[in-house]
């Protein structure tokens, strides 16, 4: 059986195109990053916290882990900066005037705990921006969908209609790279 460290839709959604059978236990603790942290280094750091904290919540003590333990973090960088989930509405909207217009990268890092076997990989996606208006960015924050979002859109939602193209995989911006995940669970003898 595998455990999914995430309460997202997407990961669950994506998840089960490779197995349809899995616990949801998301992960609780707080994330902390340090200064100066480079996003795929960031994303690394995030999913093992939450892979380790779940397989150490339901497993007490063990130093290996019956089940697989499927863990991810996704950021939206650019220029360097990070851009996390909006914390109000003016937040998402000066995200989005940062993005509009112009390419960012989109960083998912996975964990995989499985008995003794851990790997952590991460994958990046380039995403342009269509020029935004204000208008066209109150419309989209008026809908909700940035507000638990990194980088304040979703591409799978209304945020769709922000994108002007991508270059990588598109579930990864969605927030799991589930052909590159399905390749390394057959790798570690898992699926």
């Amino acid at each position: 059986m595998m455990i999914l460290a995430s309460q997202s839709p997407r990961r669950r959604e994506l998840l089960a195109l490779i197995t349809p059978e899995f616990r949801v236990i998301p992960a609780q603790g707080e994330e902390f990053l340090p200064e100066n942290i480079t996003p795929e280094d960031a994303v690394l750091l995030l999913s093992r916290q939450k892979a380790e904290e779940i397989s150490r919540r339901i497993y007490p003590g063990c130093d290996t882990v019956p089940e697989t333990m499927i863990a991810a973090d996704t950021v939206v960088a650019i220029d360097g900066e990070i851009l996390g989930k909006p914390r109000s509405r003016e937040h998402a909207a000066q995200m989005l005037r940062k993005l509009s217009g112009r390419q960012h990268s989109v960083y998912t890092g996975v964990t995989v705990i499985s008995g003794a076997q851990s790997v952590s990989f991460a994958e990046k996606t380039v995403v342009e921006f269509f020029p935004l208006t204000e208008e066209e960015i109150a419309g989209y924050i008026a809908t909700g969908e940035p507000m638990d979002k990194a980088g304040a859109y979703g591409i799978q939602g209304r945020g769709a209609l922000l994108v002007k193209r991508i270059d990588g995989d598109y579930y990864n911006v969605m927030g799991l790279p589930v052909g590159e995940l399905h390749r390394r669970l057959k790798s570690m003898g898992i699926c």
